[in-house]
């Protein structure tokens, strides 16, 4: 029993000993800033920080100014300032055993912090609170405080205090024997704190108290003896003691004596260094028990000491006073939930009242709108309609504003490489055709005075026609790539012209009969029946004669392919009986249009149609159905970007099986 309440109050001592913001390291500079210091405010602040410092080596000026501080605070109403003193003195009081105190300055010190919404110092005081009911032995009392904390710390994150959090959270873990919750903590504290010093100490102790409670009592030993060389190396006094203590606590379970005594002093030598009440009961009630047999009288000089500092830290005096304190603690923790209740209440009301007066100001306007529904649907099917074809048309001509840049930064970057592949294919050419002639010449002299022509002659002249065959292929093809090249950079040089005013009406008709004529002399025996339909009211328009001509002959061109061929998309053929082949165009003013002050021109065949699949892509660039080598894909590409640069609108409308029809819009203005 006595080796339980040992170990308990071992564990308790740990969690005290954690890596604070302020080190005895830090106090020289900050006794400068103090001295520096010109407001009150800023006093406070640094006498607070300065407290902190000399906790672990020097409790007594840590007292001594964490209650300057306190009083300066309160004096000058200031609050933040009040909170950090009183979170000091909490700590303190703690320290040295007077728990009923602490508890009192800790309660404190979260009233203000949570009435003034002050985050960190909110957290920072659930802390102090939460560690003095886990200096009692109290989980069950400690562990609301923690997780509160750690709930605040994920909505307004500090690396200090959410350090400080998961390492008291996994000391419950620990007593809880919830092992894996504490090796989970412990692993993220080991991770972040790799290389700080007194996190390097608190870590080694967690870790030693983790393997003991596993039975592995060898690690434990060498986790804790590296915390405590660490904790002397850095004149950590507090944790010196604690680690001391927790080594002969296991060293008097391994039944090695000698070394729990002499570890059980080193512990107890510096619990009375910084008057720690909680240390000095850890080691004499060790040293008690281990002097028992061997020495009755040190044993029971050491049980005296127990005894006192047991009755100092949980005397019948020191149990009512922090009983009263926690009463007082679930009073105000009851006050604030009934309040709590008494405000969502209150706003249940007061939405129910609001609620029934929104929902009669909604029948009243849905009644008032009830007449106009019809109207207002048409309005908004008609706004729907015209958004969604805004909407379209935007994309179609970024879409191909895009693909414009691409294809004219293609062109100039293959323009060229290509020259150089069309004009040396074509110069190599002409010096194979120099090397065979003079090769049949050599020939007939040698065969003139009766020499043959040898196998590898023979060989080396087809190897040759070959080369030239391979050479004629590569300038087709490379003049194929021109073409579609010169295509690219016509596609970026839309509009270069200057406008003039224009006769739509006499423009189609030239064109119409351009195309034709054209399209005749490379197909031979075609017979198109050609159909216009020209508005003679159109007014001139002021274009560029060149750009315009562009469109209706892509246009065309692609019409009377479409009413005389066979085509193939996506491996569905396409053999379909016409009447004749037709190809119209058309003139049209829109002045009585919604869209007014625009002239449209529209392009008509009776061809197959365009499939739905590839409506979308025929105004891609390089999107083609033709077969390869009649086709760039670049027409339609180039017309609808010139179209859009004149404010206007090209747009497509097919059927298979009946035909296509492609409309331009065109602004007057």
């Amino acid at each position: 029993m006595k080796i339980l309440l040992i170990f308990l109050i071992l564990i308790i001592s740990c969690g005290s000993a954690f890596p604070q913001e302020e080190t005895f390291k830090d106090a020289e500079r900050l006794l400068q800033e103090l001295s520096q210091a010109r407001t009150d405010t800023g006093r406070v602040v640094l006498k607070s920080r300065l407290s902190e410092a000399y906790r672990s080596n020097n409790p007594d000026t840590s007292l001594i100014l964490a209650n300057q501080a306190l009083s300066k605070a309160r004096e000058i109403g200031f609050k933040k300032g009040e909170i950090m003193a009183l979170n000091v003195l909490s700590v303190l009081y703690r320290e040295k055993g007077d728990l009923p105190y602490a508890l009192q300055m800790g309660l404190q010190a979260l009233k203000i912090a949570e009435k003034e919404q002050l985050i960190y110092q909110w957290v920072y005081s659930l802390i102090r609170v939460g560690n003095v009911y886990l200096s009692v032995g109290d989980v069950s009392k400690a562990l609301p405080y923690f997780q509160q904390a750690d709930n605040l710390l994920e909505r307004n994150y500090d690396e200090f205090q959410w350090g400080v959090t998961q390492y008291f959270i996994a000391q419950i873990n620990l007593q809880l024997n919830q092992l894996d919750a504490v090796e989970n903590r412990l692993g993220l504290l080991e991770k972040k704190y790799v290389s700080v010093p007194l996190w390097i100490i608190i870590n080694n102790g967690l870790r030693g108290e983790l393997e003991k409670k596993r039975g592995e009592p060898r690690q434990a030993l060498m986790y804790l003896k590296k915390g405590l060389t660490a904790a002397v190396a850095e004149n950590a006094i507090r944790e010196a003691s604690t680690a001391s203590n927790a080594i002969a606590l296991i060293f008097k379970e391994l039944n090695q004596p000698d070394s729990a005594i002499y570890y059980a002093k080193m512990g107890m030598e510096f619990g009375k260094e910084l008057s720690y009440t909680n240390r000095i009961l850890t080691a004499s009630s060790l040293l008690a028990e281990l002097y028992a047999e061997e020495n009755p009288v040190e044993a029971v000089r050491f049980y005296q000491m127990a005894s006192a500092a047991k009755d100092s830290l949980y005397g019948i005096q020191k149990f009512q006073q922090l009983q009263s304190a926690t009463m007082e603690e679930q009073e105000r923790q009851t006050e604030i939930e009934a309040a709590a209740i008494a405000y969502r209440n209150k706003l249940r009301q007061r939405g129910l009242i609001g609620g029934v007066t929104l929902f009669l100001i909604v029948a009243i306007v849905l009644y008032r709108n009830n007449r106009q529904k019809q109207k207002t649907n048409i309005v908004l099917e008609t706004t729907l309609s015209n958004l969604k074809s805004t909407q379209a048309q935007l994309i179609q001509s970024e879409k191909m504003a895009s693909l414009g840049e691409l294809t004219a930064g293609i062109a100039h970057e293959i323009q060229n490489p290509l020259n150089f592949v069309n004009n040396f294919s074509e110069v190599s050419a002409e010096l194979l055709d120099e090397v065979k002639e003079t090769r049949t010449k050599s020939q007939a002299l040698r065969q003139s005075s009766g020499t043959e022509i040898t196998t590898e002659e023979q060989l080396e002249d087809e190897i040759l026609e070959d080369i030239k065959q391979n050479l004629e292929k590569i300038n087709h093809h490379g003049k194929r790539a021109d073409a579609i090249v010169k295509g690219m950079l016509a596609h970026s040089r839309t509009g270069s012209g200057e406008k003039e005013p224009t006769d739509i009406n006499s423009l189609a008709g030239e064109y119409l009969n351009l195309a034709y004529q054209s399209f005749k002399s490379k197909n031979e025996g075609v017979d198109i029946k050609l159909i216009t339909d020209l508005d003679p009211s159109l007014p001139k328009m002021e274009i560029v004669r060149s750009d315009i001509g562009k469109v209706l002959l892509n246009i065309l061109n692609n019409a009377f392919y479409a009413v005389t061929s066979k085509f193939d998309v996506r491996n569905s053929k396409f053999d379909i009986p016409l009447n004749h082949p037709t190809v119209g165009i058309s003139t049209k003013s829109l002045g009585d249009k919604p869209d007014s002050h625009r002239i449209q021109i529209s392009i008509y065949d009776n061809g197959p149609g365009i499939p739905d699949s590839i409506k979308e892509k025929i105004f891609q660039p390089f999107f083609t159905t033709k077969p390869t080598g009649q086709g760039t894909g670049l027409g339609l590409s180039l017309s609808y970007d010139i179209v859009k640069a004149y404010g206007g609108e090209l747009k497509v409308e097919s059927n298979q099986n009946e035909g296509t029809n492609f409309t331009i819009k065109l602004p007057l203005v």
